[in-house]
């Protein structure tokens, strides 16, 4: 069912749409073409997504938002106006100075902090958005908003909803990939959830350490034909257990997933060999050199992915969290991240893929520009801010060498082309042809969409 195309349309053909989703299965699917899954609202400027998800909350005022006034009030005591963001924001507070300099990048003069040694050199094809707003400053729910537009969790994810609006061009791989940390991101694979969607349409995890997908290939002694008999026989009898139960879109998906397991065994592998690549490649993105070569295999394998017609990927990379030493902790993650990221868009420039594959870089929140002094006053960090926050986008129709929207002299605060995430949401969608308004799904009782209930395309970030 990853290829059925939704709409609003009337209600006897919507409730025969519903009850397709809620049963039919891969069989129902096979028939439908390839064309037919990439009917879109509208023309596209984007056929893929790479979302690089900075779990944690990576600060703006260290990366891409410098505040020279925060230099001048430097362990001045702060007062908060207002309720506290979060817990921990109580007691004495001070403002506290970037431990990192700026510099311009690019002809376009993007402020992009020192230790971003690579990414300055692809600062013309990166559009900043400095004006992006949420509502939660706890993890869990501030990671549930960003990726699936609730903050309580249980709706589908960014890529749950493009994979149920595009389909996947690739019926040999999932349309939608997911390439955690070890440890899963705050409320765990509730961020990749298939929601209210049919089952089929969560994210794929891949594995970050050893073999990304476990059993990949048969048995000993199995052959393909004597797999392929046997699947034939379970599919049978799978069937005939599910035509009496239509209404279980689980088992539908659990159907479905064998088949699609067995065409991954064939292109899968290959997929996922990265030692195909050049040594030049692989010294690019940074992988064998300890810093860099977790996020740099990530990187590399998502353009792979992407190249074999993954629809949505996405990539986790932290933790951003620094209320401590953010010298010492943001000075680390961004060497982690930089050469990976920046072979990236170099890469997919390089092969042609930029202009209509959309790469996104964020967090779940910003940072404060103020902290309470801890470590005896040798460290300085900060509190969690869901007022102001930088994400970057680049290719897919974005509006290249510009930085859109400010922060206040502090960096407390957007105050200039302020969106909430809800309309981030709705461009993606857009920059992907598809309507948010358009690309519902009907649940205990009415007809639902990724931003809840509307929004606006930001059309400063477009080309």
């Amino acid at each position: 069912m990853r290829n059925m195309k939704p709409t609003l349309v009337s209600p006897t053909r919507r409730e025969a749409l519903f009850g397709m989703g809620a049963g039919l299965g891969s069989v129902a699917l096979t028939a439908m073409t390839h064309a037919e899954a990439d009917s879109f609202h509208h023309a596209p400027r984007a056929k893929h997504c790479i979302f690089l998800m900075m779990e944690g909350g990576p600060s703006h005022i260290d990366t891409f938002d410098p505040k020279p006034e925060l230099a001048k009030r430097h362990l001045q005591a702060f007062t908060r106006s207002g309720e506290a963001e979060s817990a921990m924001s109580s007691g004495q507070r001070y403002f506290v100075k970037s431990p990192f300099a700026f510099r311009k990048a690019g002809q376009c003069g993007a402020d992009i902090s020192v230790p971003w040694e690579h990414l300055q050199t692809v600062a013309d094809d990166i559009c900043f958005f400095r004006g992006a707003q949420v509502e939660s400053v706890n993890h869990p729910t501030a990671c549930y908003h960003l990726n699936t537009g609730n903050q309580f969790g249980g709706d589908p994810a960014i890529g749950s909803w493009v994979t149920y609006g595009l389909g996947s061009p690739n019926e040999n791989l999932p349309g939608f990939v997911v390439l955690p940390r070890k440890s899963y991101p705050q409320g765990g694979a509730g961020n990749w959830s298939n929601g209210f969607l049919p089952a089929r349409f969560q994210g794929t995890p891949l594995r970050s350490e050893g073999s990304p997908i476990l059993d990949l290939l048969p048995p000993p002694g199995i052959s393909r034909e004597r797999q392929r008999k046997n699947l034939d026989l379970l599919s049978k009898l799978n069937h005939s257990h599910f035509s009496s139960r239509h209404h279980r879109s689980d088992l539908a998906a659990r159907i479905e997933s064998y088949e699609l397991a067995f065409a991954m065994q064939t292109e899968i592998p290959d997929v996922i060999d990265i030692q195909g690549e050049s040594q030049n490649t692989l010294d690019n993105y940074g992988i064998g050199d300890s810093r860099t070569d977790a996020f740099g295999k990530k990187c590399l394998l998502a353009r792979r992915l992407v190249e074999k017609g993954v629809r949505f990927v996405q990539a986790y990379a932290g933790n951003w969290d620094s209320h401590d030493y953010i010298e010492k902790a943001h000075g680390s993650l961004i060497r982690s991240v930089d050469k990976p990221i920046t072979a990236l868009l170099k890469d997919l420039k390089q092969r042609d893929m930029l202009k209509d594959t959309l790469v996104v870089w964020c967090g779940e929140f910003g940072r404060t520009p103020d902290n309470g002094i801890r470590s005896g006053g040798k460290s300085y960090g900060r509190d969690h801010n869901a007022k102001a926050m930088t994400m970057w986008f680049a290719g897919g129709g974005t509006r290249a060498g510009h930085t859109i929207g400010a922060t206040d002299e502090i960096g407390a605060e957007a105050v200039e082309c302020v969106h909430h995430i809800r309309d981030v949401h709705v461009t993606l969608l857009h920059l992907l042809g598809l309507d948010d308004n358009k690309l519902t799904f009907y649940h205990a009782g009415r007809h639902k969409q990724l931003s809840q209930f509307g929004g606006n395309v930001i059309t400063e970030l477009l080309s």
